[in-house]
């Protein structure tokens, strides 16, 4: 009796449902009924299976009550499959990745980071594009080796504006092989990063200092502004001195060298690129060595806050990678790269 009542219902249901729904179920049933017939057990599930049912399940809103020989939420995964199958075959349409760069190339990146060990993948960008050799970041870190120490810290950009007419000076120690302490003290100008005087002392004094300050800056050569930190050694005479040169004094506030940061870089430079790798003998030497260094810096250190450039300029020199040279500079402990002459 319930079965004849089941019967009737579903006669009165599908009367009422239009031709097209009851051609759509009447193919799903007969689709399912043949894969039991193949297999005789549970039917396998093949690719063109689930390609059928996914665009029954887009197309056919009756589609859940049609099936039965797999539940409905496994036909809703098929189609995350394809739609993730298909917008990955258009990513890689285009090819995946740069393309790749030459084993020249890659030998040099190599070359240049074994040479430079205090280096960043910055300043070798910025040499590759001064040869004419255009190369991510990304790709000179690729060949980057390992290393136990980190590399140097980068640099954060202080005060934008009016660069032209800002310097800063600074002392630092130097400790030589007979236990000696040396006392240098540096000029340096903002606008392109160029030490512009320095001198070394054993006995620095007020009068001393501000007889550097003038030197650094003879005729009409004096900035707008000077910035300087608290130290006991700038007294009433420099301050004096400065102001007959017609500059501005700017102090900076206890215990912030942040304050004056591109000094305190540059004297971090120069201790990591020379004076970490060489014993000072005596006042003598040490000039020489700075000398030497400035030599280098000026024409051939890259910097990041000059894009790319050195601070006295640094022309362009394309060449291939398979036709750089390197030549020692600073006594073998930095390394310029130039085209090779042809």
């Amino acid at each position: 009796m319930i079965r004849l009542i089941q019967f009737i219902l579903i006669l009165v249901t599908t009367s009422a449902r239009s031709r097209l729904s009851l051609q759509a179920e009447n193919a799903a049933l007969r689709h399912q009924l043949s894969e039991y017939r193949k297999s005789g057990q549970r039917p396998r599930i093949r690719p063109t299976d689930r390609l059928l049912w996914s665009v029954m399940s887009r197309r056919w809103s009756g589609w859940r009550a049609a099936l039965f020989f797999v539940q409905p939420r496994t036909v809703a995964v098929w189609q995350k499959k394809r739609f993730r199958e298909y917008w990955l075959a258009l990513s890689r349409l285009g090819g995946p990745g740069r393309p790749p760069i030459s084993p020249e190339l890659g030998e040099l990146i190599g070359r240049m980071w074994k040479a430079n060990p205090t280096w960043g993948s910055p300043r070798i960008v910025a040499e590759l594009a001064k040869l004419g050799i255009e190369v991510a970041k990304s790709t000179v870190e690729k060949y980057r080796p390992r290393r136990d120490r980190p590399p140097s810290p980068t640099r954060r950009t202080f005060l934008d504006q009016h660069l032209r007419d800002l310097v800063s000076i600074d002392f630092f120690i130097i400790p030589t092989a007979t236990f000696r302490v040396l006392f240098v003290f540096i000029v340096l100008a903002h606008d392109r990063r160029r030490i512009v005087h320095f001198n070394v002392t054993e006995h620095p004094t007020a009068q001393w200092t501000a007889q550097q300050v003038v030197e650094a800056f003879p005729f009409d050569t004096a900035p707008s502004y000077l910035i300087r930190d608290r130290d006991g050694i700038y007294g009433e005479r420099v301050t004096r001195r400065i102001k007959c040169l017609g500059i501005d004094e700017v102090i900076t506030v206890p215990a912030s060298p942040w304050q004056n940061a591109y000094v305190e870089r540059v004297i971090g430079t120069l201790r990591r690129e020379l004076f970490d790798h060489v014993v000072v003998l005596n006042e003598r030497h040490l000039k020489r060595l700075l000398s030497s260094y400035l030599d280098y810096y000026h024409p051939w250190r890259t910097h990041q806050s000059l894009n790319g450039d050195a601070p006295h300029g640094r022309p362009l020199r394309a060449a291939e990678p398979c036709d750089v040279v390197e030549f020692p500079a600073v006594h073998g402990l930095r390394h310029v790269y130039l085209p090779k002459a042809a």
